[in-house]
């Protein structure tokens, strides 16, 4: 059995479980990977889209192989990855992250709907992609939605708002507080769900053990999470650093220990097919059974 992968997700529980030991206090032998998911390697450094890179996300980061034993993304797209049998969707737990469509200060746009036709950067087939959809619908028909996936990656599209370059921006962990504090407005709240999705065939009971000592962790963000906000920065390209007031932030995703249920992932899954995100035929089977693990 190889050794438990560990990688943080641009999330606080990881840092914490590892600052506080509970990893080891709960037996688990492990290697923490210090490069964080979330960043994905063309996020680290200022580039500019190619064509090939404008439809590539999280879905296609999965596809790739992550280099973890487990690891974390919109609802959405591990339902899918495990449907079509990339890995299996671990549903004993699942997690909440905020998020929004933030814009500059002086945007005209000042609602929802004054987002008709104003591109809005998002990560293709990614949290941000379906959620500012969920979001919008009950303001705009589907043609008044203007997607923008050249800037998708997280930091990318975010450094875009900042330097004025994208009118409107979808946003979560980290980045949704620092633009926050730079004094960006939030047009419209697109909170989502997070899944995870297991690699390989790692022990079921190192599983446990990581999952027991998330826990702890949540536990202690959810007590004191000043403490702890601090560990945004090693989720942010070091350019970013001498800005950033992580004082001023919130704990962002929040862990929850309750089943993500066959009625969630088919209502998903139905969701997804109907708004064509997926060509016809590339969404694997559906079948709950098949494509997830629960440990309970």
């Amino acid at each position: 059995m190889s050794r438990f992968r560990i990688q943080s997700h641009g999330r606080l529980q990881e840092w914490v479980a590892e600052e506080q030991d509970y990893f080891t206090s709960e037996g688990l032998e492990y290697e923490f990977l210090v490069k964080p998911i979330v960043t994905w390697s063309a996020d680290a450094e200022r580039v500019d889209s190619s064509p090939a890179d404008i439809q590539r996300g999280a879905f296609e980061s999965i596809e790739d192989g992550r280099g973890c034993s487990l690891s974390a993304a919109c609802h959405w797209t591990v339902n899918v990855a495990a449907s079509k049998g990339i890995g299996r969707m671990y549903t004993d737990v699942y997690s909440v992250s905020p998020a929004g469509i933030y814009v500059a200060p002086d945007s005209p746009v000042k609602s929802p709907a004054d987002l008709a036709g104003v591109p809005i950067s998002v990560g293709y087939q990614s949290g941000s992609h379906y959620a500012t959809v969920q979001a919008l619908e009950p303001y705009l028909k589907p043609e008044q939605i203007r997607l923008n996936f050249a800037d998708g990656m997280l930091f990318k599209r975010m450094e875009q708002l900042i330097e004025g370059k994208a009118p409107a921006v979808s946003l979560f962990s980290g980045p949704y507080y620092f633009v926050e504090q730079l004094g960006f407005r939030k047009v419209i709240d697109t909170t989502f769900m997070i899944a995870t999705m297991i690699h390989g065939n790692p022990d079921p009971e190192d599983l446990r053990k990581f999952f027991r000592a998330l826990r702890k962790a949540q536990r202690d963000i959810d007590l004191r999470p000043e403490l702890y906000t601090h560990y945004y920065k090693n989720e942010f390209p070091d350019r970013f650093h001498d800005r950033m007031d992580t004082r001023r932030w919130g704990p962002g995703e929040r862990l929850v220990f309750e089943p993500y249920t066959k009625e969630v992932y088919e209502e998903s899954f139905e969701w997804i097919a109907a708004h064509g995100i997926f060509p016809e035929g590339k969404m694997g089977n559906g079948q709950y059974e098949r494509a997830t693990l629960s440990l309970t």
